[in-house]
């Protein structure tokens, strides 16, 4: 501590100059080397500083785990190369072809216009039908795809030519972003989305929607063109200042390596974040966009932003029973997280008492696409996570989309009785479907715990 105490940090700028990469550097004062402190996440991808820079200790424990000195007055971070996909990496087993088709001619001919105004929900009623598409033409069946693509059409245009008259998307000056006619009106609208929560979720399904009719017609895509990027911009922009017209990344933290989904509201706990996988969702789903549009830049940054979420949301949301992060009796009775705060670790869910394990699951698992096969590649801790949770499907009153989450996990090492299980289910969560989870139960097998995500662009 004598040693560095004659140098300290005045202003820090963080990077993301170079794809899955990123870049701290700290303007400071006084001679000498810094000695910051790190968390797990830093270390697990620290480029530079070497190792040996690592001082192991110099230890406080905090709410992320152990932090760790690091002498340096500059870091590189190097992330895994993610390479997003429309399709399964795994592919479907060829005799499971007809089963899923049969699913999808009946999802398909279900599809009804969507009546919820609600920013989330109609986001989740799109998304969920831009899979049936991608899903189709991952079993090489074509027939369906013509009524996707004009549900498609009828249900986004409204919100991206401005005739939508339950709600709209609008540019709010005084923060630089978008934000829902009805939330603008009533804070608690759209679960707060007029003041900036959650953000990075409803768009990131309305991106997904819009990326899968953009692929599927091209002169739609090129006459929305302006309105889907401002959709994107709105949490996805990398520039700052008086020339953009958005705030730079409004929801992902360059130092915490996650998105926060709380808004401009102020809570006694700090910023907040339920759902890591609706965080995950929403920059494969911008990256999805660039393949859509041929935007290299836009997949680059999507496909970084999503491999930094994925991984602190395996470090951080998921517990498996080893765990060190948190504190014994904690990971003894809990295998993944409700609501992380800045301040504390919740079990609890904003919508669900602690006890309802299967939300808990459900919330850090939906929506089920393809790139939910890296966030939940380590068999052991599924596996773990899945008898965790188990119990409490016999809890009366569970929902059947809930139960719909657990089976998709369990199929992971028991395709069998999850297959069963699912078959037997009377509804699905309202952004989830037969033919979704039926498309991962009868993903191929693999039985490497840890995948890479490296799949084809096209």
């Amino acid at each position: 501590m004598d040693r560095f105490s004659t140098a300290y940090p005045v202003s820090g700028l963080a990077h993301l100059r170079t794809p899955f990469s990123v870049r701290y550097e700290w303007k400071k004062k006084g001679q000498g080397e810094l000695l910051m402190l790190s968390h797990s996440v830093h270390r697990q991808i620290l480029a530079f500083p070497a190792p040996d820079r690592i001082l192991s200790d110099l230890t406080y424990h905090s709410m992320d785990g152990e932090l760790l000195g690091i002498v340096g007055d500059s870091w590189i971070l190097e992330e895994t190369p993610v390479t997003v996909s429309w399709y399964s990496m795994k592919g479907s087993d060829v005799e499971a072809r007809n089963h899923i088709i049969r699913a999808l001619e009946q999802d398909v001919s279900n599809l009804q216009p969507i009546t919820t105004p609600s920013t989330y929900f109609y986001g989740k009623a799109v998304a969920r039908a831009a899979r049936f598409a991608l899903i189709a033409e991952e079993v090489q069946y074509q027939n369906v795809i013509p009524r996707v693509k004009e549900f498609l059409e009828k249900s986004l245009t409204p919100w991206l030519d401005g005739s939508y008259q339950e709600n709209a998307f609008m540019y709010d000056n005084k923060w630089g972003g978008l934000v829902s006619r009805v939330g603008a009106r009533d804070a608690g609208a759209d679960f707060g989305f007029g003041v900036y929560n959650d953000h990075h979720y409803h768009l990131g399904y309305f991106c997904y929607a819009i990326a899968v009719l953009a692929k599927l017609n091209r002169s739609w895509a090129h006459r929305f063109k302006p309105h889907v990027y401002s959709i994107v911009k709105d949490f996805m922009t990398l520039t700052s200042g008086q020339q953009s017209l958005y705030t730079r990344l409004r929801n992902f933290d360059l130092w915490k390596l996650h998105s926060w989904a709380s808004g401009i509201t102020e809570f006694a706990d700090g910023r907040n974040q339920e759902s890591s996988s609706e965080a995950v969702n929403a920059y494969y789903s911008a990256a999805l966009i660039g393949v859509a549009y041929g935007d290299v830049h836009l997949i680059a940054t999507g496909s970084t932003l999503a491999a930094l979420e994925i991984r602190s949301a395996k470090a951080w949301w998921h517990v498996p029973m080893n765990s060190t992060v948190y504190e014994p009796e904690f990971t003894r009775e809990n295998r993944a997280i409700g609501v992380l705060w800045a301040n504390k670790r919740d079990s609890g869910l904003w919508f669900a008492p602690a006890d309802w394990r299967e939300c808990r699951l459900g919330i850090q698992l939906l929506p089920i696409v393809p790139i939910t096969e890296l966030l939940f590649s380590n068999m052991e801790f599924v596996k773990e996570l899945v008898e965790w949770t188990t119990p409490a499907l016999k809890r009366e009153g569970v929902g059947e989309g809930w139960k719909g989450f657990v089976y998709a996990l369990e199929s992971m090492y028991d395709r069998e009785n999850a297959l069963k299980n699912v078959m037997n289910l009377n509804e699905h969560d309202d952004g989830n479907s037969l033919s979704n989870l039926l498309w991962w139960i009868y993903r191929r097998s693999n039985d490497s715990n840890e995948q890479s995500f490296r799949c084809s662009c096209n």
